[in-house]
């Protein structure tokens, strides 16, 4: 089988495309990098160049069915710790790994990586992670407060 080295894209319904992409681009940051007005589809390239990677925004309309789903964006340790403030000064209310409103990181114990949430306007679970590299996992530990990570006793 030919090794898989890396996810290079994955897309979303929207029901708002433009919305999404103002969203997408304004508020989080992403680089633009095709609109295809007439299918209502947007790409935007992820990582540091464009051709690492990609998210596709496909225009779905208002319809009761509608999927929620999650992605995951790769960002530095000292990004994630200062996640929380930065989504709240976007407007973004910033989730823990129950959905719960949060003011700090959790770190995923098993990996370990520490990670905040947060909803787009479509409502799909987005997702800030670091990989804790120098971490040793600790699945027992489950889903632990950032600020709690370094405690021996919990």
């Amino acid at each position: 089988m030919i090794p898989i080295h890396g996810l290079f894209e994955t897309h979303l319904s929207v029901a708002d495309i433009d919305r999404s992409i103002r969203f997408y681009r304004d508020t989080l940051g992403l680089t633009l990098a095709q609109v295809f007005n007439q299918r209502r589809v947007a790409f935007f390239w992820i990582g540091d160049a464009p051709g690492q990677s990609m998210l596709g925004l496909w225009e779905s309309g208002s319809g009761p069915n509608k999927m929620q789903l999650h992605i995951a964006f790769s960002v530095s340790l000292a990004e994630i710790e200062q996640a929380a403030a930065t989504l709240i000064a976007a407007g973004i209310m910033p989730l823990d790994f129950n959905g719960q409103p949060t003011g700090e990181p959790q770190v995923l114990a098993w990996m370990p990586a520490a990670s905040i949430y947060f909803r787009d306007p479509d409502g799909h679970m987005l997702e800030f992670i670091s990989m804790l590299i120098d971490e040793a996992p600790a699945p027992e530990r489950g889903v632990v407060p950032y600020s709690d990570w370094h405690k021996k006793s919990l």
